[in-house]
């Protein structure tokens, strides 16, 4: 391999959010990754750097161009330049959607367990969550879609949610699912919101599809939230985008991110991007590679050392969605006894809707070395736990 992801690095003490933890413990949680990003986007970082002059930033053509030749090689999706408006984030792009699109008391549908960053986009802003939960076979997740179309057909629920692929679960939601959920949205005049930004996260085989690629209906009723910044470990840069191909929503939609001032970007953003997207992906892809092995490793630890552990089958995304129902459903408890008593940091299950009762999500992106202590941590307070 050209790049070297087993390398450990020390993000303590830089004003990281996923590091502002006690010296004592590991932080497993927020999902940024523990690897130095590209080199290609470093060296294009450090050229705007050396030139000393940070003022008001335009978006170039190449911030477009550089978009849809990945999406049209890499996702087999022509994305049209005027389809495209800059935004400083995926959460940005989403709240202001919702504002924007939607009025105070109506509903908002989202598919638990899920992002919950989602519910705090719909609550803050006065609008009403509706869930679609997923269903959980006792190995991976499935859309209820008897459920999806009762709940869609309320004249009250005017938006959707999707996250695909899908977080926390790692689904990597198909083509005839897509497909039929938008004919569904579609048929009843909800506007799909599709949160896209694990889409370069994805299994060897096991590629994603856009939502808006799939169906004329599903391009006319999305807005497509991506970013480089999941993929090259740049969230701190704040730069992202929205696809709409439908003119009416996308002049909405562009009013409502200028209106809400989340459309300009910093002095570096589109350096990085471009950069990442023209030649960044040798390095993506070699990170996928050594992400399908942590999770192969971290499978494997726990299917032998932690068997009443669960790691729920996925494709996508570097979080580990772990089953640990069969020690308790308390995992906002769980979680708290093991940063205290293991010295790991996970995030609950709880926190993405109440059918994440009874699992946790790892963060697995880090060096490998990284990952074994955690695992062993993770032991050690599961075997100190179910002795309590």
């Amino acid at each position: 391999m050209r790049y070297d992801f087993s390398v450990m690095t020390d993000r303590r003490n830089t004003n990281s959010m996923k590091w502002d933890v006690e010296d004592s413990v590991l932080p497993m949680w927020v999902a940024d990754m523990d690897f130095r990003t590209a080199p290609e986007i470093i060296e294009a970082i450090e050229m705007k750097v050396r030139k000393g002059i940070f003022g008001y930033t335009t978006v170039p053509d190449d911030w477009y161009k550089s978009i849809g030749i990945w999406w049209e090689r890499r996702h087999n999706f022509r994305v049209d330049r005027d389809w495209l408006i800059f935004c400083t984030g995926v959460v940005p792009a989403i709240s202001s959607a919702v504002r924007k699109l939607t009025t105070v008391g109506e509903n908002i549908l989202v598919q638990t367990p899920v992002y919950n960053i989602f519910f705090n986009s719909i609550l803050n802003n006065g609008r009403n969550v509706v869930e679609n939960r997923l269903i959980y076979d006792g190995i991976e997740y499935s859309i209820d879609f008897s459920d999806l179309e009762e709940k869609l057909s309320d004249p009250q629920t005017t938006m959707m949610i999707l996250c695909n692929p899908h977080n926390p679960v790692g689904k990597v939601w198909d083509r005839a699912e897509l497909e039929r959920i938008g004919e569904i949205c579609h048929k009843h005049g909800v506007v799909l919101i599709s949160d896209e930004i694990h889409c370069d996260l994805t299994d060897d085989g096991h590629g994603y599809i856009p939502f808006a690629s799939v169906s004329g209906k599903c391009a006319d009723i999305s807005i497509t939230c991506i970013a480089p910044t999941k993929a090259f470990n740049i969230a701190g840069l704040q730069t992202a985008a929205v696809i709409v191909p439908n003119a009416i929503l996308r002049h909405r939609m562009n009013r409502a991110l200028n209106t809400d001032e989340v459309a300009e970007p910093n002095a570096i953003a589109m350096e990085a991007t471009i950069a990442g997207f023209t030649e960044g992906e040798e390095w993506l892809d070699e990170l996928n590679s050594y992400l399908a092995e942590n999770r192969r490793f971290a499978a494997g630890f726990i299917e032998s050392l932690l068997p009443e552990l669960h790691l729920v089958k996925a494709h996508a995304t570097y979080l580990l969605w772990v089953d640990v129902r069969r020690i308790t459903k308390d995992t906002e408890g769980l979680c708290r006894y093991l940063r205290e008593e293991a010295g790991i940091y996970v995030s609950a299950g709880d926190s993405y809707g109440e059918s994440g009762k009874g699992f946790i999500r790892i963060n697995a992106a880090c060096p490998r070395e990284r990952l074994i202590d955690g695992l062993e941590r993770l032991k050690k307070g599961i075997e100190k736990y179910k002795n309590l």
